[in-house]
């Protein structure tokens, strides 16, 4: 009996060794990332905990994978989720299982620039080398929304395509509910169509409800838009032309011409920001009629003809001072 039960303690106390040196094991700093601050992981969908332990062996993070997969059996109380992971040098074990078991895998990011046309925004996604599968029909134009996109590895194409859509959907949705009363615009297409041209319009945020006053009262009034960059779309499809339009090119009868239709375009030209929308449905309270640019990145308006062509008279000798 008395060997029996040393026999007992001397096992119980070669457990309670391995438990505590499994424990340590799994709390101990682990390897240093072979190059940099850390070393990317993938964990495949459908790896297991023993293939996720082999994946971590091998990538070097872990030392020894059987630790580690009982360590998780163990001390676990969520299953270890696939993905794409930034796993810290010298991270624990113990900190490898929490960041697998909270699903931290990498974001990646696509920005979609505001004024890019839907194009240029297909070709971005397409090019992405992390997306997956094909991106099916370029969309519609104005239909996406700008703004930068996070992403996991695996995630498809057709995917983040339809979440832009989405995106957009959604901003001029709030928007047109909150828009101003008596705004000459029967829609909410309309609405985007017009957003489209004041993006293209100006670069500088604090014009953009001015310029949209402008257009609204061009429209009211059964006004020709005269935006340069229709005629530009026109052309190029929303591709800067290189040079100045030619004369020929402002008369030139085209869908998008607003020197030549008497109305909006058919479709926007531009796939605009939230802000060009808010301008549009919230314009500036403005009697001017026209705008032109200031030389210094900007735009002077003006409420008649007259004050028009003293402003265009000085933005031409800026140009032949600046030899164009």
């Amino acid at each position: 009996m008395k060997n029996f039960l040393a026999t007992v303690i001397v096992v119980a106390i070669l457990i309670a060794g391995v438990l505590e040196w499994g424990y340590a094991a799994f709390n101990a700093p682990g390897p240093a990332a072979p190059q940099g601050s850390e070393t990317v992981v993938i964990i495949k969908p459908g790896s297991g905990t023993h293939g996720i332990a082999e994946t971590l062996k091998q990538a070097g993070v872990v030392l020894r994978g059987e630790v580690f997969e009982i360590g998780v059996h163990v001390l676990s109380p969520k299953a270890l989720k696939a993905g794409e992971y930034a796993i810290p040098s010298h991270a624990s074990m113990h900190q490898i299982m929490d960041i697998l078991a909270a699903g931290k895998s990498i974001q990646h990011k696509v920005t979609l620039a505001e004024g890019l046309t839907s194009q240029m925004a297909y070709d971005i996604i397409k090019a992405d080398p992390v997306l997956k599968g094909d991106a099916g029909p370029v969309p519609a134009e104005g239909s996406l929304l700008p703004e930068t996109y996070l992403f996991q590895r695996g995630e498809t194409r057709a995917h983040l395509i339809a979440k832009m859509k989405a995106a957009q959907e959604a901003v001029v949705d709030a928007l047109w509910e909150r828009r101003a009363e008596t705004l000459p615009l029967k829609s909410k297409e309309e609405a985007l169509v017009l957003a489209s041209i004041v993006e293209k319009e100006t670069g500088i945020p604090s014009e953009r409800a001015h310029i949209a006053a402008v257009f609204m009262n061009r429209l009211r009034l059964g006004m020709k838009l005269q935006s340069d960059p229709t005629i530009i779309y026109g052309i190029t499809k929303g591709y800067p032309i290189g040079r100045r339009i030619n004369k020929s090119e402002i008369e030139a009868t085209t869908p998008y011409n607003t020197y030549v239709i008497p109305a909006l375009p058919p479709e926007p030209i531009c796939n605009p920001g939230k802000d060009a929308i808010a301008a549009v449905l919230n314009p500036l309270d403005s009697k001017d009629l026209y705008f032109v640019a200031d030389g210094s990145g900007g735009h002077v308006f003006a409420e008649t003809v007259e004050e028009q062509t003293k402003h265009v008279a000085a933005w031409r000798k800026i140009h032949i001072g600046e030899g164009r």
